[in-house]
């Protein structure tokens, strides 16, 4: 365990690589702040960053589900709102596929 109250701030890349995905079938707990009523699945990405040799796991952006992701695609970062409450609006970063360019 570590005990510091030091810490750094670090940027991490903003774009990555797919490492593995899954859906989410159910309705995770609180804090969990749904988006849809009743509760819809979602897509879950890890993606590896390269540089920082880092997998950071998260939900995918809204549109794009399981269908949309294959292991290796490049994603970005991107914020979409997340709630309004007490009116302020609150944001949550997702992964977003980048559709590739065809280069023939």
């Amino acid at each position: 365990m570590c005990s510091s109250r030091d810490f750094a701030v670090v940027p991490l890349s903003r774009t990555g690589k797919v490492w593995s995905y899954t859906d989410a079938h159910y309705e995770p707990p609180a804090p969990f702040v749904p988006t849809t009523s009743p509760f819809e699945l979602f897509a879950i990405v890890a993606v590896e960053l390269g540089k920082e040799q880092l997998i950071i796991i998260n939900q995918v952006a809204t549109g794009f589900g399981h269908d949309d992701l294959t292991v290796g695609s490049p994603v970005e970062l991107v914020l979409e709102p997340l709630e309004v409450r007490d009116g302020i609006e609150y944001v949550v970063w997702k992964w977003s596929p980048i559709a590739r360019v065809d280069e023939s």
